[in-house]
């Protein structure tokens, strides 16, 4: 999880940067937008992987812990991912795949909650 959600803060801070200087004079103030978002959501949940690794030190056999990783980085591929493709193709069909990673991002959330309950 360590890993993960260092990649992925990295990832979005290259995507965030090459949305504001390499796309902004390509993309419709619109589609720029959900470009930002997609890069704010990935970073705050590349901090939420760095909270699982911190978490799964203190509690090596929680497994709503682990499950809490692997739900944030599907809800990123998913969340994240469609919001990319869907600010740089236009494709708006694509936003019918974003709130799926939005309840992978709020599954993980309630199991990293439960995490801290249960262990």
């Amino acid at each position: 999880m360590l890993f993960a959600g260092s990649l992925s803060a990295g990832i979005s801070v290259a995507l965030g940067a090459f949305g504001a200087h390499g796309l902004s004079s390509r993309l419709s103030p619109d589609m720029l937008q959900i470009w930002e978002t997609g890069a704010r959501y990935q970073m705050y949940h590349a901090l939420a992987l760095l909270a699982v690794s911190w978490v799964c030190t203190r509690l090596p056999a929680s497994s709503l812990a682990g499950w809490a990783g692997i739900l944030f980085i599907v809800g990123t591929v998913l969340f994240c991912g469609s919001l990319y493709v869907l600010a740089v193709s236009g494709r708006l069909w694509l936003g019918a795949i974003t709130p799926l990673g939005g309840l992978a991002f709020l599954a993980g959330w309630i199991c990293l909650a439960l995490s801290a309950v249960w262990g």
